[in-house]
């Protein structure tokens, strides 16, 4: 029998890589389905009974966050929450993989496994760790952490030499969670590369004219300076997978 996935937010970056690996899956828009109405969300899942939902669909600018801070609340963690009760109640075996973020941690440190303490230092991310806690207890749910770029040019005329993770591009990360979806591998897994870089050291694979910051120079919501990762429960990845 086909499996059949739901992949929310299939337009986005990370959206457009794991569509290229699952070129069958239902990938609704917002009119077909509105993550933040729940009637939308009922109708949808009742009829289409998916078995597997990979949930991309948020609000990821940290800017537009802080600016609409409800609207932020409604679709990272009330959308995600009411769309995980709907696929239950329209398939009880659901599987279902929510892509949260390395920012649920402060970034003082970095080097975060599964069982570091959280301290989110933006309400984005606020609301990502707030999702995690609504949704970890349920059956059959992977809570993915990561940090990944497209591989493309940089969109921005410079980097920050002081900001730090273990990246991963969009398709690299693609892969992986698709590897975790076939594994049915569930709880809180770090996601993340094999390489603590700069977001400078970074951006230069793909852009060698970008030029250098620092966060000092930066004006805006707080942002996280190391949130590089490490995992006790799932395989490293190469920037080059």
């Amino acid at each position: 029998m086909d499996v059949k996935i739901l992949i929310t937010g299939s337009t986005g970056r990370l959206g457009k890589e794991i569509t290229k690996l699952f070129p069958d899956a239902l990938c609704p828009t917002e009119k077909e389905l509105n993550i933040i109405n729940d009637s939308s969300i009922q109708a949808y899942t009742s009829k289409h009974k998916p078995d597997v939902v990979i949930h991309l669909a948020a609000m990821t600018s940290a800017e537009e966050c802080e600016k609409n801070k409800e609207l932020a609340w409604k679709v990272n963690v009330e959308g995600t929450e009411n769309l995980l009760k709907s696929t239950i109640a329209a398939n009880p075996n659901i599987y279902f993989l929510y892509t949260s973020t390395a920012g649920v941690f402060s970034g003082d440190e970095g080097d975060y496994n599964e069982n570091s303490k959280t301290n989110p230092s933006n309400y984005y991310c606020q609301t990502k760790l707030a999702a995690e806690e609504r949704i970890k207890n349920y059956k059959n749910v992977c809570i993915a952490r990561s940090n990944f770029v497209p591989r493309g040019p940089w969109p921005h005329p410079k980097a920050f030499t002081d900001r730090y993770g273990t990246y991963l591009f969009a398709s690299g990360l693609a892969k992986a969670i698709k590897e975790i979806v076939i594994a049915r591998a569930k709880g809180i897994l770090h996601i993340t590369g094999d390489k603590k870089l700069s977001m400078f050291e970074l951006a230069k694979i793909t852009t060698p004219n970008v030029l250098p910051m620092k966060l000092s120079e930066y004006v805006g919501p707080k942002l996280p300076v190391d949130l590089s990762l490490r995992s006790t429960r799932w395989k490293t990845y190469s920037l080059n997978d």
